[in-house]
């Protein structure tokens, strides 16, 4: 599997003189610290003529990088702007951090220091400070890549970055939580960004090889199980395809964590051609993606593994492909699901549903979870309906939306609580099964239909479903990230989960 190399953290006391950049943090408002000040004297103050104009430094991620002059040790010392002082949150440190990396690219990937000198008017302590500088980097510098190149040729250099102004004692939890975080980033990523012939229902069960090392418990379903368990309505979505559907269980349980767990629900559709409803050629191209909600639940589980966070959490994913052929599922089909409950089959290229269908009811049922959140790249609607600065969430708790809404903004990752009603019900009535799988009415908005068909399948659990289609994937750079996945969830949920704990 392709791997990008993982910048090294390490705490430091002061700048090495082995340090081939040195990084030093400011706002706007605030001068030069101890250690800032002392270099800008060896510099004979370029450091501050360069930052006389407060503009300079007004806009949080600018780098004012100069060329080291002959007896200092670094090669070059960058001035990296946080902003006004007033301003500085966790997301937006991350996001200096990431263009960062970024400018570093291309210049230095060896050694680099930060330095944090005290800064006043940051609420913040100066661990945190410099963690989520760090997880920027970390994020931003992450590549997929599948290029054959010889052993060697183009590679890229591990960076090893020093992060000075905060205690070892600190900061090294602090790095153990961004470290968890982006692990988890990372891997979701990449297997969003796997193309479909390398990741399908036959080998999903590969690709979760890291979750075993992280001490998490991984179990298979396959389809002779699911067909015992009555998992019809999964069995019927794979029922086209060459790979049948499995569906993979998951569960953490950290030192001391409650024997109720927290369950996390993934629509993992390795590739979507919209069945027998087959989609247009346009629309086929990111549907390797459709299996991004799976990919989250990986991620998250990831990231609280490797950070040893004392909670119980299961996963469940629905694996499956949706492909067109004489064996597949065909518009009004009747599928009896895991819960008894028959669906009537309209849109076959409405699928994640009906995988959810099955995983929800499964996770209600087996292990009678606290909370259920289920994610999923399901509905053009909510894309539609949200442009492209939120995704979609439903729930029958909006303590636990609220909760949850907070948690995306401190990380970016932006939610939008939409209606959960049971008028809508009205519109899933069949006169031959217990329920439609979507609306009478496509044009009349999907995603509150489809939230509404998912509500029959929790147990009266609280509840929160999660539309994240079209934030999967990144159609540019961004600060946090390249072109391609994006891992859409993950850092919401360990933000939401952390607060949880305190």
């Amino acid at each position: 599997m392709p791997q990008s190399p993982v910048p090294v953290f390490e705490t430091a006391d002061g700048i090495s003189s082995e340090t081939a950049v040195v990084v030093i943090l400011r706002t706007a408002q605030t001068g030069f610290g101890p250690r800032a000040a002392a270099l800008d004297a060896d510099v004979s103050g370029i450091l501050s003529r360069a930052c006389s104009d407060p503009a300079t430094l007004a806009e949080s991620g600018t780098c004012i990088d100069l060329i080291a002059p002959q007896g200092v040790s670094a090669r070059r010392v960058i001035v990296l702007a946080l902003g006004k002082a007033e301003a500085v949150t966790a997301l937006s440190l991350a996001r200096a951090g990431g263009l960062l990396a970024a400018h570093l690219e291309g210049k230095c990937e060896c050694a680099a220091t930060l330095v944090l000198d005290p800064i006043d008017g940051i609420d913040l302590p100066a661990a945190e400070i410099l963690a989520r500088v760090a997880l920027g980097m970390r994020l931003r510098r992450y590549r997929f890549d599948m290029r054959n190149r010889r052993q060697g040729a183009g590679a890229d250099r591990t960076l090893r970055v020093q992060l000075v102004g905060a205690s070892s004692a600190d900061l090294t939890p602090a790095l153990a939580r961004i470290n968890a975080i982006a692990d988890g980033v990372e891997y979701a990523r990449t297997l969003v960004n796997l193309p479909p012939n390398h990741l399908h229902p036959d080998n999903f069960h590969d690709h979760l090889e890291p979750l075993r090392e992280a001490g998490i418990d991984v179990e298979i379903l396959d389809p002779s199980r699911l067909k015992e368990l009555g998992m019809n309505a999964i069995l019927a979505v794979g029922s086209g395809s060459v790979r049948p559907p499995r569906v993979a269980v998951l569960r953490y349980r950290g030192k001391g964590a409650p024997s109720q767990p927290m369950a996390f629900v993934g629509k993992g559709v390795c590739f979507d051609s919209g069945g027998l409803c087959i989609k247009r050629g346009e629309q086929m191209f990111d549907m390797k993606a459709d299996m991004g909600g799976a990919a989250a639940v990986v991620g998250l589980l990831i990231a609280l593994a490797r950070q040893g966070s004392p909670v119980h959490a299961v996963g469940v994913l629905g694996i499956a492909e949706n492909m067109p052929s004489g064996t597949a599922l065909k518009p009004r089909d009747i599928v009896t699901t895991a819960s008894g409950q028959t669906v009537e089959v309209f849109d076959t290229d409405a699928e994640g549903r009906l995988i959810l269908a099955d995983c929800l009811y499964y996770a209600a049922s087996r292990f009678n979870p606290s909370v259920i959140v289920d994610l999923a790249t399901l509905t053009y609607s909510v894309m539609r309906g949200l442009g492209s600065i939120f995704a979609g969430l439903f729930s029958t708790d909006d303590a636990i939306a609220s909760q949850m809404i907070a948690a995306g903004e401190t990380v970016g990752e932006r939610f939008w609580q939409l209606p959960l009603d049971k008028a809508y019900d009205e519109g899933l009535q069949s006169p031959f099964a217990d329920i439609r799988h979507h609306a009478k009415d496509m044009e009349d908005g999907d995603a509150p239909y489809a939230a509404a068909f998912l509500r029959h399948f929790t147990e009266d659990r609280p509840w929160v479903h999660l539309d994240i289609a079209g934030k999967e994937m990144a159609d540019a750079d961004r600060p946090l990230g390249r072109e391609g996945a994006t891992a859409f969830g993950v850092q919401m949920l360990e933000e939401w989960v952390q607060t949880r704990l305190n």
